[in-house]
C-alpha cells in the first residue's frame, strides 16, 4: 500500500485503487500513525492528538475502538496496525508514505544545492514538490494534534520551493520564475529569501527599477510589522542591483575548484564519482571545520582529522569530501584486525581487482604495487577512515601513494596524526556548547544542543527545549563534552526515560568512571560511561545477544545472527528489536551493525562470560556452510546475486578463516580456502587470497593431512599464483586429477590447477586423454564437463585442429549456458572469437566478442573488460582493421592501468606496437614494446610467453630498421604475423 498525507489523507493499493478509511477522526488516527511510520506511538500521544487537552471520559477505550475500526478498514492481508505495550505502531515502510519521501528528496535537493549541482538540485526538488496535492493533512486539519504537524510540513514545502527556485535561478530560469515569485511574496511578505529571489530574477531580466521597488516594499513591511531592517543578505542583493552587478547577487555555493586538477591530456579522464557512505541523519554543526578542511584540501595533499573517539571525525570527513569536486573514494579501516590488510582495503574500496583474469604471479609483488600502478595517473581524493589502530601501516601506505601518485590527495581520520612530512592537521573536540547563562532560545543555536534536540525528536517527536528543561539539557551536553556519539546515545534514551532521569543517571555513571584508572584513554572515560550505562538498561536476553553479536565483522543478516548467537527464536527476535530500539545495533541495508565503541565494550563482556571460543566455532561453522553454498551457486544462473551476497559477507568470511587458522583448526580453515577459491578468482582478490591461504598452508604442513587432499591443493595453488617462494609440489595437472577419488567439491580446482602448472606437455591429445579421465571421474556434472570441453577446445585450437576445436568450444559454451555461468561463457566466447578470426571470419568473431563484452559488463569486472578488449583488438588486427584495433588496445590500456593489472598493460602495449609497426612507424612500435617489457611478466608461463612475443616483435623491428625498409602501410597482417 501507499499512503498520502500531503493533501487529503489517502490509502492506495498497488494498482492505484483508493481505500475508503472512514470519518475525520479515523483518518486523523491514521495520519498520526503515518507521521511516525514504523515507530511505536504511545496511547497518550494519540489521545492528545485526537482529543486535545481535554479528552473525553473513556478516551482509552475510544482509542481502542478507533484502532479496531482502522484495522477493519485496511485490507485484511496487510493489517499494518500493531499493538505494542507502549502504544500502537503502523508497520509500514516509511518510503511508502509521501511525507517521508518528500522530506528525503528535499534533503537530497538541499545537499545538491549546497554542493553547486544545480541541475540535480532542481530535478530532485521538483520531484519532491510534485508529491503535494494540496495543504498537508487537509481533511483532518481540525483535529487537535494535526495543525502543528501540518504547519511543519507546509514550512518544509515552502523551504523546498525556495531551494528549487534558487537552483533554477542559477540555471538561468529568470523569466519563468517571476510570476511564481510574485505569488510567493504576496502570500509570505515577510520571507526575505523569496523577496531576494524575486529581486534577482527581475534584475536578471533587465528590470532593476522593479527589483529596487521590491526591496523598498520589503523594508517598509518589515519596519511596520516587526520594527526591524532587512537582513544583511537582502541588503547585499539590493546593493548589487544598485551597482548593476547582478552576478554577485546570484552567486551561490562553494568553489568548484576546491580540488585543483592538473592538465595532462594523456591521463585518465577525470570523473565526478563519489563513493561515499550514505547518511541517514542530518549533519549538525562543524561549519567552521568544514570550511577549514575544504581550504586545506585545496592547498595540501594530506589532511588528517584528529580527536578523541566519538568526536565525529568520520562524519565530518564524509561531509567535507562530499562537498568537493572530483572523484572521491572512502576506505573504512575500523574492521581491520591487521595493518597488513590496509592496502587490500583500499583496493576493495576503489573497486579494483587485485589481479586480472589471467594475471601473472610476480615474486615479491605486493598489493601496494598494484595501487601505485592503478593510481599513478588518477586525480582523486582518498578518505582513509579510522586509522588509529593501524596507524603505522596506514602512514606507510599514504607516504608511498602520495610519493608515487602526484594527483592523489588523502583525507585521513585518526586519534593521532600519521606523522608524515607535509601533513596538515585539523583537530576536533566536542561540538560548541552554550555559556552557563544561555537562554532557551540561545541554547538552540549551539551545535551540541541542536544535535541533542534533533536526535531526541527522532525517538520522542514532541520533545523541545523549554525553560523548564534547558538546564538539564545543557548539563547532559556538557557532561558528555559535546561529543556527538555520546550525545546521540544519550538522546536515544528519551525513548524510555524522562530527560531529567537521563541527566541524573549519566552524571552518576561518569563520576563512577572518573574514579578509575587515569591511564585509560579519554575515549573510554567518556564513551565507555555511555555504553556501560546503556548496557545496564538491557535485560538478560538483550545482554546475551549484544555480547554474542560482537563475533561478527562487518555486521550480520537476521539469519546469520539468529543461527550463530544461539538464542531461542522468539527470545532472539525480541532481544534484537530491543537492541535496535536502544541504539546498540543499527539496521541498514538488511544488516545489523554495532557501533565500534559499543562492539568493543560488548566484546569484553563476551570474554567475561567465557563464551568467546564457543561463539567463534559457531561463527566459523555458519560461514563455512555459507561459503560452500555460495560456491555452488556461483556456477549457476544466480551467480550475480551470490557474488553480491559474498561481497556483503567478505569481512565475516575472512574473519572466520583467520580465527580458524589462529586457533589451529586446520580442516575448517582449509575448507574455507577451498570454498572461497572461485569467489576470490571472480573478484580478482588473488593477493589477499594468497596471504590467507599461505597462513593455512603453514598450519597444515608440507603434506596434505588425511582427508584434506583437495583443500591442501587449493591452498598451494592460491598461494603460488601470487608469486610465493618455495611451496609443496603437487606435480602436474594430470597427477592432481588422478589423485582424486571423487568429483572435487570445488570444481574450480580443475581450472586453477591448469593455469598454475600450464597445459600438458603432450599437446591436444594429452589434453583429450586427461579430459576423458576427468569425465569418468565426475560423471554427468555439466559445469565440470563444460570446463573440460573448453580446455580441450583451447588445446586443439592452438595445435591447428580448428574444426575439432570449434566443436569442443561449442560444447563448452552450451554447457556453461545451461548452468547460467557468465564467467565460463565469457572465456569460451573469447576463445571462439579468436578461432573465428584465425579462420578468416571476422563477422562471427565480432559477434562472439560482443556477447563476451556484455557478460563482462554484467560481472562488473573492469580488468576482464580490459582482457576482452585486448582480445578483440587482436582479432581486428588480424582482419587488417588497424584503426579499430588501436582503439581496442588503447581502451584496454586505460582500463588495465586503472585496475593495476600490469599483464594486460603489457599486452595492450604490445598490440599498440603491432599497429604502429604495420603502419610503418617503427619508432613508435619500438617505444611501445620497450614499455611493455617493464614489470608484470615474470613468474608465470603466460607472462613468459608474452615476454617472448614482445622480444620477437622487437627483433623484427630491429631487422627492419637495419634493412631500412618498413612494412607496407595499411597492409593486413598474416595469421602468423599478427
Amino acid at each position: 500500500m501507499r499512503f498520502r498525507v500531503l493533501g487529503p489523507t489517502q490509502v492506495l493499493l498497488a494498482d492505484g485503487r483508493e481505500i475508503a478509511v472512514g470519518g475525520p477522526r479515523l483518518r486523523a488516527l491514521l495520519a498520526l500513525l503515518l507521521l511516525d511510520a514504523g515507530r511505536v506511538v504511545s496511547a497518550e500521544r494519540l489521545i492528545d492528538g485526537l482529543y486535545g487537552e481535554h479528552p473525553p471520559r473513556g478516551a482509552a477505550n475510544a482509542l481502542q475502538s478507533l484502532v479496531s475500526r482502522l484495522r477493519q478498514a485496511l485490507p485484511a492481508e496487510h493489517t499494518p496496525v500493531e499493538f505494542h505495550p507502549a502504544g500502537y505502531r503502523l508497520a509500514v515502510d516509511p518510503a511508502d508514505v509521501d511525507a517521508y519521501r518528500f522530506e528525503r528528496l528535499a534533503e537530497a535537493g538541499r545537499r545538491a544545492l549546497a554542493g553547486g549541482d544545480w541541475p540535480r538540485a532542481a530535478d530532485v526538488l521538483r520531484e519532491a514538490l510534485e508529491l503535494w496535492r494540496g495543504p498537508a493533512l487537509a481533511d483532518v486539519i481540525d483535529v487537535a494534534g494535526v495543525p502543528a504537524q501540518a504547519a511543519r510540513l507546509d514550512e518544509l514545502r515552502l523551504a523546498a520551493t525556495e531551494d528549487r527556485i534558487e537552483a533554477e535561478l542559477a540555471l538561468g530560469g529568470h523569466a519563468e520564475l517571476v510570476p511564481e515569485l510574485r505569488q510567493l511574496v504576496v502570500a509570505h511578505p515577510l520571507r526575505e529569501r523569496s523577496r531576494g529571489h524575486l529581486m534577482r530574477a527581475l534584475s536578471a531580466q533587465g528590470r532593476p527599477a522593479e527589483a529596487l521597488a521590491e526591496f523598498e516594499d520589503a523594508r517598509r513591511s518589515l519596519a511596520e510589522q516587526l520594527g526591524v531592517d532587512p537582513s544583511p543578505a537582502l541588503a547585499a542583493i539590493h546593493l548589487a542591483v544598485l551597482r548593476g552587478d547582478e552576478s554577485s547577487a546570484v552567486s551561490r555555493g562553494g568553489d568548484s575548484s576546491a580540488v585543483r586538477r592538473g592538465g595532462d591530456s594523456s591521463a585518465v579522464p577525470p570523473t565526478s564519482e563519489k563513493a561515499l557512505p550514505s547518511q541517514l541523519t542530518t549533519f549538525v554543526g562543524r561549519e567552521e571545520e568544514l570550511t577549514r578542511v575544504g581550504a586545506l584540501l585545496g592547498e595540501r595533499r594530506l589532511v588528517t582529522l584528529t580527536g578523541p573517539g566519538g568526536a565525529g571525525k568520520t562524519r565530518l570527513a564524509v561531509e567535507a569530501a562530499g562537498r568537493l569536486d572530483g572523484e572521491v573514494h572512502f576506505v573504512e579501516l575500523a574492521g581491520l584486525a591487521d595493518g597488513s590488510d590496509v592496502p587490500q582495503a583500499v583496493l576493495s574500496a576503489l573497486g579494483l581487482r587485485d589481479a586480472g583474469l589471467r594475471a601473472p604471479a610476480e615474486p615479491g609483488r605486493q598489493s601496494t604495487d598494484r595501487l601505485v600502478e592503478a593510481l599513478a595517473e588518477r586525480r582523486l581524493l582518498l578518505v582513509l577512515d579510522n586509522c588509529e589502530h593501524v596507524i603505522a601501516d596506514a602512514a606507510r601506505l599514504a607516504a608511498r601513494l602520495l610519493g608515487a601518485c602526484p594527483a592523489l590527495r588523502v583525507l585521513a581520520t585518526s586519534r593521532e596524526p600519521l606523522g608524515l612530512a607535509g601533513e596538515a592537521l585539523c583537530q576536533l573536540s566536542g561540538l560548541t556548547l552554550p555559556p552557563p547563562d544561555a537562554s532557551t532560545k540561545e541554547a538552540d543555536d549551539y551545535a551540541a544542543v541542536s544535535l541533542f534536540v534533533q536526535r531526541a525528536a527522532d525517538v520522542a517527536p514532541d520533545f523541545t527545549v523549554t525553560p523548564a528543561n534547558v538546564d538539564v539539557v545543557l548539563r547532559i551536553c556538557r557532561t558528555l563534552d559535546g561529543l556527538p556519539l555520546a550525545i546521540e546515545l544519550a538522546a536515544a534514551r528519551l525513548r524510555a526515560l524522562p530527560v531529567a532521569e537521563v541527566a541524573a543517571r549519566l552524571d552518576d555513571r561518569l563520576r563512577l568512571l572518573s574514579m578509575g584508572s587515569r591511564a585509560a584513554s579519554p575515549r573510554h572515560r567518556t564513551l565507555r560511561a555511555v555504553v556501560e550505562w546503556s548496557w545496564d538498561l538491557l535485560d538478560d536476553a538483550e545482554r546475551r545477544l549484544a555480547r554474542r553479536l560482537t563475533v561478527f565483522a562487518g555486521g550480520a543478516t537476521l539469519e546469520a545472527a539468529g543461527r550463530v548467537c544461539g538464542l531461542p527464536s522468539a527470545e532472539f527476535v525480541d532481544a534484537l528489536s530491543g537492541l535496535a530500539d536502544k541504539s546498540f545495533v543499527e539496521f541498514s541495508g538488511g544488516r545489523y551493525r554495532m557501533l565500534e565503541t559499543v562492539r568493543a565494550f560488548c566484546a569484553e563482556r563476551l570474554g567475561e562470560a567465557g563464551e568467546a571460543d564457543q561463539l567463534r566455532r559457531a561463527h566459523t561453522a555458519y560461514f563455512l556452510e555459507f561459503a560452500w553454498t555460495a560456491s555452488d551457486h556461483l556456477r549457476q544462473a544466480e551467480q550475480l546475486q551470490w557474488l553480491r551476497r559474498l561481497d556483503a559477507e567478505r569481512d565475516n568470511l575472512h574473519a572466520a578463516l583467520r580465527r580458524a587458522t589462529a586457533a589451529g583448526d586446520g580442516p575448517d580453515a582449509a575448507g574455507l580456502v577451498a570454498a572461497l577459491s572461485f569467489y576470490w578468482w571472480l573478484r580478482g582478490m588473488r593477493g589477499e587470497a594468497a596471504r590467507l591461504a599461505a597462513d593455512v598452508l603453514d598450519l597444515l604442513g608440507a603434506e596434505a593431512p588425511s582427508g584434506l587432499s583437495e583443500e591442501f591443493a587449493l591452498c598451494v595453488y592460491n598461494t603460488s599464483l601470487a608469486g610465493a617462494g618455495h611451496l609443496p609440489s603437487l606435480g602436474t595437472q594430470r597427477s592432481v586429477i588422478r589423485s582424486l577419488d571423487r568429483a572435487p567439491r570445488q570444481p574450480f580446482l580443475l581450472y586453477l590447477s591448469g593455469i598454475s602448472t600450464g597445459p600438458p606437455s603432450g599437446g591436444a591429445e594429452h589434453v583429450e586423454e586427461l579430459m576423458r579421465e576427468l569425465r569418468r571421474l565426475v560423471g554427468p556434472d555439466t559445469w565440470i564437463n563444460a570446463l573440460g570441453a573448453m580446455g580441450s577446445g583451447s588445446a586443439l585450437m592452438w595445435s591447428g585442429q580448428w574444426d575439432r576445436a570449434r566443436t569442443a568450444l561449442a560444447t563448452a559454451l552450451d554447457g556453461f549456458r545451461s548452468t547460467g555461468d557468465r564467467w565460463g561463457c565469457m572465456i569460451t566466447l573469447g576463445a571462439l572469437g579468436e578461432l573465428a578470426a584465425w579462420q578468416g571470419d571476422p563477422e562471427t568473431a565480432g559477434a562472439h566478442m560482443d556477447e563476451a563484452m556484455g557478460l563482462v559488463e554484467a560481472l562488473g569486472s573492469a580488468v576482464d573488460q580490459a582482457d576482452m578488449l585486448r582480445t578483440r583488438g587482436e582479432i581486428r588486427l588480424r582482419a587488417g582493421d588497424l584503426t579499430a584495433a588501436r582503439d581496442d588496445f588503447a581502451g584496454a590500456l586505460v582500463l588495465a592501468q586503472r585496475s593495476g593489472a600490469p599483464e594486460f598493460v603489457a599486452s595492450a602495449r604490445l598490440g599498440l606496437a603491432q599497429v604502429a609497426r604495420l603502419r610503418g612507424d617503427l619508432v613508435e612500435a619500438k617505444r611501445f614494446c620497450e614499455e611493455a617489457l617493464v614489470g608484470g611478466l615474470t613468474g608465470w608461463y603466460v607472462g613468459e610467453a608474452t615476454r617472448s612475443e614482445i622480444i620477437l616483435v622487437l627483433d623484427e623491428i630491429t631487422e627492419a630498421e637495419r634493412a631500412g625498409a618498413a612494412s607496407r602501410p595499411g597492409a593486413p597482417p598474416s595469421a602468423g604475423g599478427a
